[in-house]
C-alpha cells in the first residue's frame, strides 16, 4: 500500500484514549520544538497559534472552552467566573462573578479590579483583537481612538460582591466566546501597559514560565499557586516541566521525534516525510480536524492589487490542486473557494474563481485553474510587468507554496519574486502596512468556531490599523455595505442560527467579488509525536493541549 494512502486511512481522532491516571502519570519534562520563536509573550498582544496554544496552559478568561476531545471542546464554561452569566439587557449586560481563592503564580489573589485592568488594558496595548472582539463594551470606541487614556466605562468593578459588569453598547452574540480567547487573560492590575515582550506575566493556571530565550525557547514549569477549580475550564497539568525550544528545522525535529528526542513539532511536517510517518510511524501520527485556511490576502492599497482585475486574476490563477500537493495530499488538504473552512456553516458553497465560472455563474467546486483568464485581466488592469514579491514563512511547507505562488504570478504577467521570513516575524511584518507588503501567504485557525473570526477579523474595517504590527486585516479592506452586514451578523440576537448563518454567507460572498484575500486551500492538521507521549489530547481550539498529555 502507498505510503500516502496509509496515511489517508488514518483517521481523525485515531489516537488511543488512555483512561487519564494522575498519580500514575504525573511528572517529567514534554519537549516541544519549533523553527523559530513565536513573538511576545504578551497573552493579550501575541496571535501566534505557536504560543496562544501553550498560554492557554497559563492564562484564564472569566470564560473558557471546555478542554474536551473533539466537538466537546467548542463549549464555553465558566473559568474565573462562577458561573455564565445570563445576559440581561437585551443582551446588553453580562454580570459575573468573580471565583473566590484564585491566586497568581506570585501569590497575590486574584480580584475583581484586575479583571477590570486587564480589559482596559486590551486596549491600552492595542491588542490585536480590541475592535473585533471587545469593540462593542461602552467606551471601547474612545478606546480604540485613544487607546493610552482609556477607561473603558463599560466594566464595573464591585469588589464587595466580587462581581464585574459589562455594559455593551449593543448585543455581540459571541460575546462570551470572545471572552475565552486568550486575549482577554486576567493579569494583575499593575500589569505595564506596554508589551510586555521578553517578560512572562504571572500566571494562573497550572503553569508558568520560568525563562525565555527568543533564539532558545520558552521553560515553564508547575504554578506553585494552582489548584483545579473547574476541571473542565482548566484542568491539572500531568508534565511538571514544558521545555519549547526554537531552532531545529522542521525536517529535523521530524527525525528528532522519531529518535525519541523531541515530542511534538509546531511548524507543519515536510511533504517529504510524510510518507515515512504513513508507512512506519501510524501509531505516533495523528490527523485532527483543525478550523485553519490557507489565503493570500493583497494588498489594496498599493499596486499591482490596488486594482480589482489584477486580485482577480490571482483569484482564477492559483492553482490550488498544486497547493493541496504541496501541503500533503488530499489526506489532509483541500482545494478552498471560501475564506469560511468546510466544516463551518455561514460560507458561501460554490466557486467563482475556477475555469468556466465567474461570480455570477460560479461552478459547485474547484476545478481547475483558468490562465488565460487571469492573464486577460492582468492586461485590462495595466499592470503587467509590475514587480510583485511574495512574502511568506520560512518553512518547507510555505516556502513550497510560495514558490508555486511566484511561478504563477509570472506566468500570467508580473515579475515576481518570494521572499521568506522567520515565521515570528512574518506575521507581523505582513500586518504593518509600512511594510507595503504587496501579497502574502499565511494560515489562519478560528479562535473560536464561527465564521466572523474569518469574515470579520481578517476583513473587518476596525481591525485595520495603518503602521501598526497589529493589524489583522492584512489587505488593509474597508467595505461598507460588506461591514453593515457584518455587523448585523454580530448584533441582531432575533436572528434565527439559519438566518445569522445567511448572513455570513452574503459576506464571504461580497468579499469573494471584491477579493482583498483569495483563499487558497483548508487543511487538518497532522501531528506527529514521540512514543513516549501518552494520552494524545486533541481540541479544536488549541491543537494538542499540553497540560493534558504525559510523558513515560
Amino acid at each position: 500500500m502507498p505510503a500516502l494512502l496509509m496515511l489517508a486511512l488514518l483517521m481523525p481522532g485515531l489516537a488511543a484514549a488512555e483512561p487519564p491516571g494522575v498519580g500514575d502519570h504525573r511528572g517529567g519534562t514534554l519537549h516541544l520544538s519549533a523553527v523559530g520563536s513565536g513573538g511576545t509573550l504578551d497573552p493579550q498582544v501575541n496571535y501566534t497559534s505557536e504560543y496562544i496554544n501553550l498560554f492557554a496552559t497559563m492564562y484564564d478568561g472569566l470564560t473558557g472552552f471546555r478542554k474536551a476531545r473533539g466537538l466537546a471542546g467548542d463549549g464555553i464554561v465558566a473559568d474565573l467566573a462562577e458561573a455564565l452569566p445570563e445576559p440581561q439587557d437585551g443582551g446588553r449586560t453580562y454580570v459575573f462573578r468573580l471565583r473566590d481563592g484564585i491566586r497568581f503564580s506570585d501569590g497575590r489573589p486574584v480580584t475583581v479590579e484586575d479583571v477590570a485592568a486587564s480589559m482596559r488594558r486590551i486596549f491600552r496595548v492595542g491588542s490585536p483583537t480590541a475592535g473585533s472582539f471587545y469593540g462593542a463594551i461602552m467606551g471601547a470606541k474612545a478606546c480604540l481612538e485613544h487607546g493610552a487614556e482609556c477607561r473603558l466605562e463599560g466594566v464595573v468593578a464591585d469588589p464587595s460582591n466580587r462581581t464585574v459588569t459589562f455594559h455593551l453598547t449593543e448585543p455581540d452574540s459571541e460575546f462570551l466566546m470572545k471572552l475565552a480567547f486568550t486575549h482577554a487573560s486576567i493579569l494583575p492590575a499593575d500589569t505595564p501597559d506596554h508589551d510586555l515582550g521578553n517578560d512572562p506575566a504571572p500566571a494562573t493556571g497550572p503553569y508558568r514560565i520560568v525563562r525565555y530565550d527568543p533564539q532558545g525557547g520558552i521553560f515553564a514549569e508547575r504554578n506553585p499557586y494552582f489548584h483545579v477549580w473547574s476541571q473542565e475550564a482548566q484542568p491539572d497539568g500531568y508534565v511538571d516541566r514544558i521545555e519549547y525550544r526554537f531552532g531545529l528545522t522542521d525536517e529535523a525535529a521530524v527525525t528528532a521525534i522519531a529518535n525519541g528526542q523531541v515530542d511534538f513539532l509546531y511548524d507543519p511536517v515536510p511533504l517529504d516525510r510524510l510518507g515515512e510517518l504513513g508507512s512506519r510511524y501510524t501509531a505516533q501520527t495523528h490527523i485532527e480536524p483543525h478550523l485553519t485556511v490557507y489565503f493570500a490576502p493583497m494588498n489594496v492599497h498599493i499596486p499591482p492589487f490596488d486594482n480589482l482585475k489584477a486580485r482577480q486574476a490571482v483569484a482564477y490563477a492559483i492553482n490550488r490542486h498544486a497547493m493541496t500537493i504541496l501541503y500533503g495530499g488530499p489526506a489532509i488538504a483541500g482545494p478552498l473557494c471560501s475564506m469560511v473552512p468546510p466544516e463551518l456553516p455561514g460560507r458561501m458553497t460554490t466557486c467563482p474563481y475556477t475555469r468556466g465560472a465567474s461570480l455570477e455563474n460560479p461552478a459547485p467546486e474547484w476545478k481547475a485553474p483558468d490562465l488565460e483568464k487571469a492573464r486577460a485581466l492582468v492586461r485590462e488592469s495595466g499592470t503587467a510587468g509590475q514587480k510583485v514579491t511574495v512574502v511568506v514563512a520560512n518553512r518547507s511547507v510555505d516556502k513550497a507554496m510560495g514558490n508555486e505562488l511566484r511561478d504563477t504570478l509570472r506566468a500570467i504577467g508580473y515579475e515576481a519574486a518570494l521572499r521568506p521570513l522567520q515565521p515570528a516575524l512574518m506575521f507581523s511584518y505582513i500586518q504593518n502596512s509600512a511594510n507595503n507588503v504587496q501579497i502574502s501567504i499565511k494560515d489562519w485557525s478560528s479562535d473560536f468556531p464561527s465564521p466572523s473570526n474569518f469574515l470579520d477579523d481578517l476583513f473587518g474595517c476596525e481591525n485595520f490599523h495603518p503602521g501598526s504590527s497589529s493589524s489583522i486585516n492584512i489587505p488593509g479592506f474597508c467595505d461598507a455595505p460588506t461591514q453593515a452586514l457584518i455587523d448585523r451578523a454580530k448584533t441582531d440576537v432575533t436572528l434565527t442560527d439559519a438566518a445569522r448563518n445567511d448572513l455570513w454567507a452574503q459576506v464571504d460572498h461580497r468579499i469573494a467579488g471584491l477579493v482583498p484575500a483569495t483563499p487558497v486551500i483548508h487543511k487538518y492538521d497532522v501531528v506527529f509525536v514521540s512514543k513516549r507521549l501518552g494520552n494524545f489530547f486533541y481540541t479544536h481550539n488549541f491543537g494538542l493541549f499540553f497540560s493534558q498529555v504525559w510523558v513515560q
